[in-house]
C-alpha cells in the first residue's frame, strides 16, 4: 500500500465507522462475545442492508452480509483487521489505528467503583453520587433521573467499558458544571484506576421522557507514546480530528478539531476538511452507529445509519482528489441483536479507495480456515504489527513522504 505509488499524497482521509465490527475475532470468547458479528447481525436481522456503494468497494468480499453481494471488481482494498490490543474499547481501538498496541487492558468495574475513587470524588465535588453501578446510560437516567433532579446529586455510572461516566440534568448541573466534574474525576482516576475515559452525559426532559442531548464530552486519558497523529503534526503537516478524534487522543498531535453532534454532521466535516486541507490527515469518527443503535439494541436504526452513510459515500469520495487516499475502518463491534448493550470483541473491516488502490492491488483475505484478516506487506498472518497503519496501510511516512 505504501512506497512509489502512495509517495505523493495529499491528504488521507481515515473514517472510523464506530462499532461497525464484522464478527470473527479469533479470542472473541475471552472477552465473553463469541458469537457477537454486529455487521452480519444487523444485516440479517432486518433483511439485507441497502448499501450499494459500500458494495462496489468490496464490503461484501470481506465477509457475507445480507444484501451485500460480492463486488467482481471491486472499487477499493479491502480487508479485515484484528485488534492486538487487550480491549474492545473506544480508546483501545483508535489507538491501535494509530500505532499503538497496549499491553495492559484499561481498568474495568464491572461492581461499580471502589470506596476509595468514589469517596475522592464525592469529597472533590461536594455532593453524593447516585448510582455507581455498571448499567445502560438510557436505563439508568430513568430510573434515578427523578431523584438527581431533586436531590441535585450527580449520577455516575460505568459499562463494560473503561469508562467513568456522569449524567446530569442540564436544569439541575448546568454544562460547564458537569464538565468539571469530569476534570475532577479525571485527575482522580490515575494509577490503578486510570480508565480509559471519563465521559460527561447531559440529558434533558422530564421524568419518563429524558434524552440525552447532543453535547457529550469525553476526557481520555493521554496516549503512553507518540501517534502517527504526533508524527504527522511534527512533520509540519496538518491533523483535522473530526467528532471525539481529539478527545480520545486528549488532544494530543491534533492540530484543528472540529466536534460534531451526530453523523451527519460529521460526514459534512469530513467532506469540507477533505477538501481544504493543505496536506495531511483527516481523522474521523462517527458515533452514531455506537452511541444511538449499538448501545441502545436498535438493529433498524443501526440499518438506516450505514444506509445513510453509504448515500453520503459518493460526496465524500468526489471530494478526494487524484492525490488523496480514503480508508474506512471500524474500532470494536456492539452488536445490537445480542442481549448485551455494551461494545463487543470482533474483528473490523477495511476499504482503501484512492491512491493507495490505484495499482489494482487487492489485500484479499487469505485462503485459510482461520478467519479472514489484513496482513502486512510481509504477508504476516497474525494480523497487522503495531505501527500497522503508519508501516503498511501509507498513513504517515510511506503515504505522506514525512
Amino acid at each position: 500500500m505504501g512506497g512509489p505509488a502512495a509517495a505523493g499524497l495529499r491528504a488521507v482521509v481515515l473514517v472510523v465507522l464506530d462499532s461497525v465490527g464484522i464478527g470473527g475475532a479469533p479470542d472473541a470468547a475471552d472477552f465473553g462475545d463469541e458469537g457477537s458479528a454486529t455487521l452480519p447481525h444487523v444485516a440479517e436481522v432486518v433483511g439485507g442492508l441497502d448499501v450499494p456503494n459500500l458494495a462496489r468497494l468490496g464490503l461484501g468480499n470481506i465477509v457475507p452480509v445480507a444484501g451485500v453481494p460480492p463486488a467482481d471488481r471491486p472499487e477499493a482494498a479491502y480487508g479485515a483487521l484484528i485488534e492486538r490490543s487487550p480491549g474492545k474499547d473506544t480508546t483501545t481501538g483508535h489507538w491501535e489505528l494509530a500505532g499503538i498496541v497496549l499491553q495492559q487492558p484499561f481498568p474495568t468495574y464491572p461492581d461499580g467503583f471502589p470506596p476509595e475513587v468514589i469517596g475522592a470524588f464525592e469529597d472533590a465535588v461536594g455532593r453524593r453520587c447516585l448510582g455507581n453501578v455498571a448499567a445502560s446510560g438510557t436505563e439508568i437516567i430513568e430510573r434515578l433521573g427523578p431523584e438527581h433532579m431533586v436531590t441535585g446529586h450527580p449520577i455516575v455510572y460505568t459499562s463494560a467499558d473503561s469508562v467513568f461516566q456522569i449524567a446530569a440534568h442540564v436544569d439541575v448541573i448546568p454544562l460547564q458544571s458537569l464538565y468539571e466534574m469530569c476534570e475532577i474525576a479525571r485527575s482522580i482516576m490515575r494509577g490503578p484506576h486510570e480508565v480509559g475515559r471519563v465521559i460527561a452525559r447531559p440529558f434533558e426532559g422530564e421524568p419518563g421522557s429524558f434524552s440525552r442531548t447532543p453535547d457529550r464530552h469525553d476526557f481520555s486519558v493521554v496516549p503512553p507514546a507518540d501517534t502517527v497523529l504526533d508524527d504527522i503534526a511534527r512533520a509540519g503537516l496538518e491533523v483535522r480530528g473530526v467528532g471525539k478524534i481529539s478527545d480520545i487522543f486528549a488532544g494530543r498531535g491534533v492540530t484543528r478539531s472540529r466536534p460534531t453532534r451526530s453523523n451527519a454532521e460529521g460526514i459534512v466535516a469530513v467532506i469540507e476538511e477533505t477538501t481544504s486541507i493543505e496536506r495531511g490527515l483527516v481523522f474521523a469518527n462517527l458515533v452514531d452507529f455506537d452511541q444511538s443503535f449499538g448501545h441502545r439494541n436498535d438493529p433498524a436504526g443501526y440499518a438506516e445509519a450505514l444506509g445513510e452513510f453509504d448515500r453520503a459515500l459518493p460526496d465524500i469520495i468526489a471530494s478526494l482528489g487524484p492525490r488523496d487516499a480514503l480508508f474506512i475502518t471500524a474500532d470494536h463491534g456492539n452488536d445490537p441483536t445480542t442481549p448485551s448493550t455494551d461494545h463487543s470483541r470482533e474483528r473490523v473491516p477495511l476499504l482503501v479507495a484512492g491512491e493507495p488502490s490505484s495499482s489494482g492491488s487487492r489485500r484479499r483475505p487469505p485462503a485459510t480456515p482461520s478467519p479472514p484478516h489484513c496482513s502486512g506487506p510481509s504477508g504476516d498472518p497474525r494480523g497487522l504489527p503495531p505501527r500497522s497503519v503508519r508501516e503498511n496501510w501509507g498513513l504517515c511516512r510511506p503515504a505522506l513522504s514525512l
